[in-house]
């Protein structure tokens, strides 16, 4: 089985959950005997290419033409300037500046009809112009599909950043489309969705000959939400991966518990119940630091409303961490916090668990399907969030148990048994294709 899988990053050059999740599904892929050629807007040429070869979408000469790009997808594919930066999951305010500023370059040589090769240089990030590199990225997935010819049965798409990419190459080869949904607009913004990206999402699920989500409660959005046939919807859990250095000890140089919160300081994460519950717990005890790690939108809402808590001597920001920064993370804390107020899955208390934490977790979270030994609250609740945390750094004994069994259920979590199910769609789609 050949696959042909796009994305819009890869390790090391990551931005959250979305590039590890890339990178663990190629490896339990290749361990399945699976062949991926996984493209990405922006290759450094340090990326892991054991499991997967990887393709530059900056080396690639397109050709662009009218008459080729004059069907009804390259008329949904619109040039849009985008004046903020974004991320994969980002927040309702991180979408409120999106204009409607065309590409005069793009449009004009489109509805001319002119043909021309050029290579497009992506920037490989989230950030101004990043519906342009969306539109771009379609027609460079279109070149690829033609040079690669022959050498790929089933083309794969990471998210609605490269559902359009996934389109073109499907239009151009005729193989089947699976779409990996990692997190909705419903997610990213609540009921106040982008139409724009909804637009992208809907058109993906709905052209694509397999979906599937990260969670059930990611496929039941699809399926209500977008109204995608229930029996092309399939949910494969994500996993977690155990690298080389999991049993790293750190020396931490305080006595004070450690109760961590890592990931983007975001709506969608919850990152203000973690400051309110925070609160609650420093009432009780004062042996205990909050740490915030990670960057977002609502910094410096959370920052002030620490100060007005009058906790700003327990609680510390660390900024963005990445690869082994997050690991040491880990390793020095007590207790770790996913808040979160919609999460498809979320594969940090996985990777919390495999360091041996005690988890405390959102049930508004996919992830919460699949653990047993993991402690669940609702995300608006900080009286229980508090409890939560209170007992976990109040009670060894319980966070012992919480530990060693997490440890034992996260380590049946592997990438080549969620691999083994990506490669059984794989399967019945070429079969009835």
């Amino acid at each position: 089985m050949r696959v042909l899988m796009f994305g819009w990053e890869f390790p090391p050059h990551i931005a959250g959950g979305l590039g590890t999740a890339s990178y663990g599904l190629t490896r339990g892929l290749a361990h399945n005997g699976v062949e991926v050629i996984f493209v990405v807007p922006k290759a450094y040429g340090d990326e892991d290419q054991r499991f997967a070869r990887i393709v530059n979408a900056s080396d690639v000469e397109a050709l662009y033409s009218g008459e080729e790009y004059t069907n009804e997808l390259w008329k949904k594919v619109s040039f849009i300037q985008i004046n903020s930066n974004l991320v994969p999951y980002s927040s309702p305010e991180e979408f409120s500046t999106l204009g409607e500023t065309a590409v005069k370059d793009g449009e004009k040589k489109i509805r001319t009809g002119d043909a021309w090769r050029e290579r497009y240089n992506f920037s490989g990030t989230y950030g101004t112009n990043l519906m342009e590199e969306v539109g771009r990225y379609a027609m460079v997935a279109a070149q690829v599909a033609r040079d690669l010819e022959g050498q790929f049965d089933v083309i794969h798409a990471h998210d609605w950043l490269t559902y359009y990419a996934g389109i073109a190459a499907k239009t151009v080869s005729g193989k089947p489309l699976v779409v990996h949904v990692h997190a909705t607009e419903f997610d990213r913004s609540g009921e106040n969705v982008n139409p724009t990206v909804y637009a992208i999402e809907r058109a993906g699920m709905e052209t694509a000959d397999r979906v599937i989500t990260v969670s059930n409660l990611t496929r039941n959005i699809a399926i209500t939400k977008y109204g995608i046939n229930p029996d092309k919807v399939v949910t494969v859990h994500n996993a977690v991966r155990f690298a080389e250095n999991s049993d790293e000890k750190i020396q931490r140089g305080l006595d004070d518990k450690i109760v961590t919160f890592l990931g983007r300081i975001t709506y969608q994460k919850g990152p203000d119940y973690f400051v309110e519950a925070a609160a609650k717990v420093l009432k009780r005890v004062s042996n205990v630091r909050f740490v915030m790690a990670g960057s977002g939108d609502m910094m410096h809402h959370v920052v002030r409303r620490v100060a007005q808590l009058g906790i700003s001597d327990r609680f510390h920001f660390t900024g963005f961490l990445k690869g082994p920064e997050v690991n040491r993370m880990f390793a020095m804390s007590d207790v770790y916090v996913m808040p979160s107020v919609s999460e498809p899955f979320g594969i940090s208390p996985l990777e919390a668990m495999k360091s041996n934490v005690p988890v405390i977790i959102s049930k508004q979270s996919g992830v919460a399907e699949i653990l047993s030994y993991a402690l669940k609250v609702d995300y608006w609740d900080v009286d229980a969030m508090a409890d939560a945390i209170y007992a976990l750094i109040t009670y060894p004994a319980l966070a012992r148990m919480f530990s060693h069994k997490g440890f034992e259920e996260v380590t049946g979590l592997k990438w080549d048994t969620a691999a083994a199910k990506v490669k059984k769609v794989y399967e019945d789609m070429v079969a009835t294709h």
